[in-house]
C-alpha cells in the first residue's frame, strides 16, 4: 500500500471534527440538472445541502452544466435564512462515476484530483465535498472498475482529507468530507468502510432502490423492515444498517437516506395486488408530486405492508404497481434513526417533493423529542 503524502501516519489530520453537538442532520440533495429553482429551498428545515453533480474531466473536477453557476449562487444565498447551513457539492453520481477508478488507482492522479476538488470547492464557497462513486469494484452505468478499487477508494478519501486539512490550516475552518454509500452487502464487500470512515465526517446511506429499474418484478424499494411476503431476496433499511454497523463505522456517522420519489412498474401480474409479481418492464422513477397527481385518477388502491412498514399502490385496471413514500414511513424512519443512534436523515431529491409534504414531516419528526 502506497503512503499518500505521509497522510496515513498523521493522526491529527485523519480524524474529522465530531458533529455530535450539532444534533441530527437533515441533508437535502439538490440536483442541478432538474428544472428547479434552488432559491425555493426552505433552508430552515435542512442542516446540509449537497449540490449534485460535478464531473471528472482529464483527472480534474469541474461543473458541466451552463446553469450550475447561477444555481449554486442561489443556494449560497440561502445562508441568509439559515446561517448554520452547510453547503457541499457532490462529485460523480450514476452517470459521472466512470473515471473514479482511473483517478483512484495512482498516487499522482489522486493528488491531482483532490487538489482540483478543493480548488473548485473554494472557488464557489462550498463547505465541503461529497463523493458519490457508483460503485467501487462493481459495474454500474458505464464505469471503469478494478478489484483494487477497494483499497484505492480509501486512499482517495485519505488524499481528499489531506488536501482539505491543508485548506483548513489556511482558513481556520473545518471542511466536510462525506460519501454517498450503497446499502447492500456487495458495496460493503467492495469497500473498506472500517478504515475509510476515519477520513469522513459522515456517510449518506442510499436506503432506496432495493427494487429498481433493472428488476422486472415489483417490490418495496425503501422498506424499513423485511417483508413477510418477500420472495426475491430484497433488502431493507434495518438489514442495511445492521450490515454497515458490522464494518465498525460508528452509528452516528451513518445518515439514513430517504427517497422523495417512488418506483412504478407497468404490465404487472395481478396476484397479491401486484406486490412481488413479475412485470413487463423495469421500474421508472416517479416524483412524489407526480404520484399525488396519479392518485387523482381514482384508479389506485392504497395498500400497506405491515411487516415491511411500507406503503404501495395498485391499479388493477391498468396493472400498474407503485412503491412509494408517505409521511407515515417518514415518521417511522425518524424514530428508527433515533433508536439506532444514527446521524440523521438524507433525502434524494428536493425538487421531487414540491409541496414539501415529506420534508415537513421529516423536519417535525426528526426534531421531536
Amino acid at each position: 500500500m502506497l503512503i499518500v503524502s505521509g497522510f496515513w501516519a498523521c493522526s491529527s489530520v485523519s480524524k474529522p471534527q465530531k458533529n455530535a453537538k450539532e444534533g441530527l442532520k437533515i441533508i437535502a440533495y439538490v440536483a442541478g440538472y432538474e428544472d428547479f429553482d434552488p432559491a425555493k429551498v426552505d433552508a430552515t428545515k435542512v442542516t446540509h445541502i449537497n449540490y449534485a453533480f460535478a464531473n471528472i474531466v482529464d483527472g480534474n473536477v469541474q461543473f458541466e452544466l451552463a446553469t450550475d453557476k447561477a444555481k449554486i449562487g442561489s443556494l449560497m444565498k440561502l445562508k441568509k435564512q439559515n446561517p448554520k447551513l452547510k453547503i457541499l457539492y457532490s462529485i460523480g453520481g450514476w452517470v459521472w462515476s466512470d473515471q473514479f477508478s482511473n483517478i483512484a488507482a495512482y498516487q499522482n492522479s489522486r493528488i491531482q484530483f483532490a487538489k482540483s476538488a478543493v480548488k473548485l470547492m473554494k472557488s464557489y464557497g462550498f463547505d465541503g465535498i461529497d463523493i458519490d462513486w457508483e460503485f467501487p469494484g462493481q459495474r454500474a452505468e458505464d464505469n471503469v472498475f478494478r478489484p483494487s478499487d477497494k483499497e484505492n477508494f480509501t486512499l482517495l478519501l485519505a488524499e481528499l482529507r489531506n488536501q482539505l486539512e491543508i485548506q483548513t490550516k489556511l482558513d481556520n475552518k473545518h471542511y466536510l468530507l462525506t460519501i454517498a454509500a450503497a446499502a447492500d452487502q456487495e458495496y460493503i464487500n467492495h469497500t473498506d468502510l472500517g478504515k475509510a470512515h476515519q477520513y469522513l465526517d459522515f456517510i449518506n446511506v442510499m436506503c432506496y432502490d432495493f427494487y429498481n429499474g433493472w428488476m422486472y418484478q415489483t417490490g418495496h424499494h425503501a422498506n424499513l423492515y423485511p417483508s413477510k411476503n418477500e420472495k426475491f431476496g430484497g433488502n431493507s433499511i434495518s438489514q442495511s444498517v445492521a450490515m454497515l454497523l458490522k464494518t465498525a463505522v460508528p452509528a452516528n456517522k451513518l445518515v439514513l437516506g430517504i427517497p422523495f420519489y417512488g418506483r412504478k412498474w407497468t404490465g404487472v401480474e395481478p396476484q397479491n395486488n401486484g406486490l412481488y409479481q413479475s412485470a413487463h418492464s423495469g421500474s421508472e422513477i416517479i416524483a412524489s408530486w407526480k404520484i399525488a397527481e396519479e392518485l387523482k385518477s381514482g384508479k389506485f388502491q392504497k395498500l400497506y405492508d405491515e411487516s415491511a412498514k411500507a406503503s404501495y399502490l395498485w391499479n388493477a385496471q391498468d396493472k400498474v404497481f407503485m412503491s412509494y413514500e408517505t409521511p407515515k414511513e417518514i415518521e417511522l424512519k425518524s424514530k428508527f434513526i433515533k433508536e439506532k443512534g444514527l446521524g440523521g436523515a438524507m433525502f434524494w431529491e428536493y425538487s421531487l417533493d414540491n409541496n414539501q409534504e415529506l420534508l415537513d414531516t421529516l423536519f417535525e419528526s426528526i426534531n421531536r423529542n
